[in-house]
């Protein structure tokens, strides 16, 4: 993994790097994915993504794994930071190719736990919320039209890169594409704090289960919860309405796992 000196803040081959504050939510730009820290991009390195290149200071780009093929650019602390747009306390991005999106529901095949989310739109819930599934070993996430990008940067940097390794598609047939997860086998849970609803803790876990997750004020969809086969809510202390989606999601998962 060679290392190539860079002086020049205009120079063309670090533009996958320009302008991140906006750049990487454009149209134009969907099909690049930027890792952000040493952590996260060798998470990166690991994915089945296709690292593009690297850029960072000497000190940063040193310690990482060798990447054949693989261009490492070396800047300053204060080039890079006029280059992305913000000051860049780690160090290191890397930037790769997202690929061809799967077929939502050919991630069903040999998966057993599933996240479902409908309207999940903060970028920083999505990535701790993958990040959650990477460690109680969910197999895959399904979002709605309405999700955020799950690949946007902040999302990534939030997950500490685990959204690189759990694989996800959208759903564009929302909530009817539910029924294909029954099809598949999958019981499928809708979480809720509304009172009806059924105790997580005296759920047995399926073999196959799906566990829905709403935006976070609003919550399911009545269509969403009406396709599923149980609601299902946290018990909570008085006085308090609801937890943050990713610490839900993290508690039904661990349960359920």
């Amino acid at each position: 993994m060679p290392l190539i000196e860079i002086a020049d803040a205009t120079d063309p081959r670090l533009d996958d790097f320009r302008d991140l504050t906006d750049a990487d939510v454009r149209p134009d730009r969907r099909g690049i994915v930027i890792a952000e820290g040493a952590n996260v991009v060798e998470r990166l390195f690991a994915s089945p993504y296709r690292v593009r290149a690297v850029v960072g200071v000497r000190s940063r780009v040193e310690g990482l794994s060798t990447v054949d093929d693989v261009p490492v650019y070396v800047v300053d602390k204060w080039l890079l930071s006029d280059v992305v747009g913000f000051r860049v306390t780690r160090g290191v991005l890397a930037s790769a190719d997202r690929g061809v999106p799967p077929s939502p529901f050919a991630l069903l095949t040999n998966t057993h736990r599933v996240a479902v989310l409908e309207r999940l739109n903060d970028f920083e819930n999505l990535g701790a919320l993958f990040r959650n599934a990477a460690a109680f070993g969910v197999d895959a996430v399904l979002l709605d039209p309405q999700c955020a990008d799950p690949l946007y940067r902040r999302s990534v940097r939030v997950s500490m890169g685990h959204l690189l390794r759990v694989p996800f598609a959208v759903v564009d047939d929302w909530p009817g594409g539910l029924k294909s997860l029954r099809d598949n086998g999958f019981t499928l849970l809708a979480m809720t704090p509304r009172a009806d609803a059924v105790p997580l803790r005296s759920v047995p876990s399926p073999n196959k289960w799906a566990v829905l997750l709403g935006a976070e004020g609003p919550g399911l969809s009545a269509e969403a919860m009406a396709g599923a086969d149980a609601l299902v809510r946290i018990p909570m202390a008085g006085g308090v309405d609801s937890l943050n989606v990713a610490t839900a999601a993290a508690i039904a998962f661990a349960q359920l796992a």
